[in-house]
């Protein structure tokens, strides 16, 4: 009885308009040891809005992540969620508002698929009805094709199976807030392509989603603007047709570059410089053939 009226009530998201800005970076700076890999790094992130996080290796794009999810303390700076620190919210009021999707998820234990998705309702547990919860679940194993395979332990997955695994687990939380850390990196073509509609998806309907990708061509397609990181710093925040410039990548990924247009949807496509493999160019080959 005493331990229900000092119980402090959950606080739950409040709606949330697209444009508004429901998660902000101000002056972060983060060091290993003598290294700094952010500084000064402003971000705001955008509800309604695809932000995709792309640059080089050690560019610091998974350092951001895990500064917004508090698994790294920056030396400097604030990271703000629904209008306040982080620091204000319970655990469990953060896990309602954000969830993560890391590089690599191990779960050693021999938990079912279900299982393992499921795990996204339990910031939910005090506010929802459990049948609630089950459809939730259920729903997000289809959309990610893995409800098949639903009664399978989660290790004896492949790796791009897993993948979908975990992402079903993070759209089951149903967090206002989606940050995922290179969740195509060990799919196929159609798992890419079904994963990222989930997020353009999972945009529409008001939600911010956060999204790092090495693959500077799904970025343009699918994401409403582009943060192109180098060396600890934003260099560039905007429309993918804006940030994604040949003299822009040329020089951040120090490597030569050509930009083209997708003949379809016109996003721009990045082509690598490559040495040529004879003597000839593919009009003369064409001359000569």
């Amino acid at each position: 009885m005493i331990g229900s009226i000092l119980r402090t009530p959950i606080r739950k998201p409040r709606a949330t308009t697209p444009g508004e800005v429901v998660l902000s970076v101000r002056d972060v700076s983060v060091d290993f040891g003598e290294r700094t890999v952010l500084e000064g790094l402003d971000l705001d992130i955008r509800a309604g809005e695809v932000l995709a996080l792309v640059g080089p290796n050690g560019a610091g794009k998974s350092t951001l992540i895990n500064v917004i999810t508090a698994d790294v303390d920056a030396r400097s700076g604030t990271v703000e969620i629904d209008g306040l620190p982080s620091y204000a919210w319970t655990n469990t009021e953060l896990a309602m508002r954000r969830a993560v999707l890391l590089q690599q998820v191990d779960i050693a234990f021999p938990f079912s698929v279900e299982e393992v998705v499921d795990m996204g309702r339990a910031p939910w547990q005090q506010v929802s009805e459990r049948e609630r919860d089950d459809l939730i679940t259920a729903g997000a194993m289809r959309r990610t094709d893995i409800d098949r395979f639903a009664d399978r332990h989660y290790p004896s997955l492949s790796g791009g199976e897993r993948a979908r695994a975990a992402l079903a687990r993070v759209l089951a939380q149903t967090a206002s807030v989606m940050l995922l850390d290179e969740p195509t990196a060990a799919m196929d073509i159609k798992h890419q392509e079904m994963v990222l509609d989930l997020v353009r998806s999972y945009a529409s309907t008001g939600c911010a989603v956060v999204i790092i990708v090495h693959n500077l061509d799904l970025a343009a397609a699918y994401a409403d603007r582009i943060a192109l990181l180098s060396r600890g710093r934003i260099v560039a925040d905007g429309p993918p047709a804006e940030v994604l410039t040949a003299e822009r990548i040329s020089q951040v990924y120090e490597h030569p570059v050509h930009i083209l247009a997708d003949p379809f949807t016109g996003a721009p496509i990045v082509v690598p410089k490559r040495a040529s493999t004879g003597s000839s160019t593919p009009a003369e080959e064409g001359h000569h053939a």
